[in-house]
């Protein structure tokens, strides 16, 4: 079976990055016939994805925000030996909406159950046998493995409960680090969604990406006994395991031979080198992607990769402090390196997140008494330290 699609673009993978490409795409650009293919049964799967209003641009919150499942004025993290509350927007966006506000585009073509088995600059081939073509051809198929990086992971197991009395949170608390630290650092991570309903995530820094789902579920019952709370019922589950770099070689990675086929969200490699998060990179894309005159996979691919290219280049900081934080400090005391980072103030903090500190802000993130060993920190400062540790 075989035939060729009409489409302007196709957007293959129907993650977050794409399924925010056709929502701006769609927007701007309403003459354009757009394709999303997903190999699941719905485009965004099932994620919660959060972020601070302070990641995005003035303009990316305008058509982001209504978006949102669920806002707050302020958040908290909470480690043994500091605890705070930062006064400031947190927003958090789940695949369900996403997969509403996709699927609810008028024109635009959403095929699941569609797995690719190999895209090209202008052709995609399904795995049943279909050819499909376009003159924009965008990957968003996820992380995948490559020679040019150095990995740690951010890996969560999360369930959204009903409980049986109201939990009593105002507001998001981000980390709470007071945890039996173990498997690198942990911290239990809370988004209460209404008066009895609480998304609690059982999260770790870890060298492995390998996820023991009963463990963190016992994890998880334990945390919210320990809380005082009961639950009346599990309305979902969800679990991620997201990229942590250390050290990166950009050109091994996304090769300059491969810069015609266009890449999108973590396959882009488009974002926070320390916290995994994509979401505002995904903002900024499509909402740049959709001003670009020539929507080609020969133009398109390069300006990406040259994008990406960039952002790594600005994120070096954030590799180094992944350096210092899984190869100078003891897992067990790998926190201390969050609950120094969490005395800086605020638009430090912001700036952090939003993956745009300046040197400044370098210098006040690496000042004060050092969280870990001083002789071990300055072996992690240079990128080789990673191959090291990774040996």
């Amino acid at each position: 079976m075989s035939g060729r699609s009409d489409s302007d673009v196709l957007l293959v993978g129907g993650g977050l990055a794409n399924c925010l490409i056709a929502l701006r795409l769609h927007a701007l650009r309403p003459e354009l016939k757009l394709t999303l293919l997903e190999a699941g049964p719905a485009p965004g799967g099932n994620h919660t994805w959060s972020f601070h209003g302070s990641d995005l641009r003035p303009a990316e919150r305008e058509w982001l925000l209504p978006l949102a499942d669920h806002g707050w004025s302020h958040y908290e993290v909470c480690f043994p030996e500091r605890q705070r509350r930062i006064d400031g927007r947190y927003y958090t966006l789940s695949s369900t909406k996403l997969a509403q506000a996709v699927s609810a585009l008028p024109g635009v073509e959403i095929r699941c159950e569609m797995p690719a088995l190999h895209t090209g600059p202008q052709t995609v081939q399904l795995a049943d046998g279909q050819t499909l073509g376009a003159r924009l051809v965008i990957d968003g198929r996820g992380a995948n493995e490559s020679a040019g990086l150095v990995l740690r992971y951010q890996k969560f197991l999360g369930q959204e409960l009903r409980l049986i009395a109201p939990h009593g949170l105002t507001g998001p608390l981000l980390m709470d680090a007071t945890v039996a630290q173990q498997d690198g650092y942990r911290f239990v991570y809370l988004l209460p969604f209404g008066p009895d309903r609480l998304l609690v995530e059982d999260t770790y820094y870890s060298d492995t990406p390998d996820l023991d789902a009963a463990s963190l579920r016992s994890n998880i019952q334990s945390y919210v006994s320990t809380r005082g709370w009961g639950a009346r019922e599990i309305i979902r589950e969800e679990r991620g395991v997201l990229p942590i770099v250390l050290d990166a070689d950009f050109d091994s990675f996304w090769p300059l031979a491969d810069a015609g086929l266009p890449r999108s969200g973590l396959r882009a490699g488009l974002f926070h080198h320390t916290t995994g998060y994509s979401l505002p990179e995904a903002a900024a894309l499509a909402d740049d992607l959709a001003g670009v005159a020539d929507l080609s996979s020969a133009h398109v691919g390069p300006w990406i990769r040259g994008r990406a290219q960039r952002r790594w280049q600005a994120q070096r900081l954030f590799r180094m402090l992944n350096r210092m934080l899984f190869l100078a400090a003891a897992p067990a005391e790998r926190y201390r390196v969050l609950q120094h980072f969490y005395r800086l103030p605020q638009p430090v903090i912001e700036r952090f997140y939003a993956g745009r500190i300046s040197l400044n802000d370098a210098r006040q993130i690496l000042s004060g008494r050092p969280p870990v060993p001083v002789l071990r920190a300055l072996r992690c400062l240079p990128p080789s330290a990673s191959r090291i540790g990774a040996a």
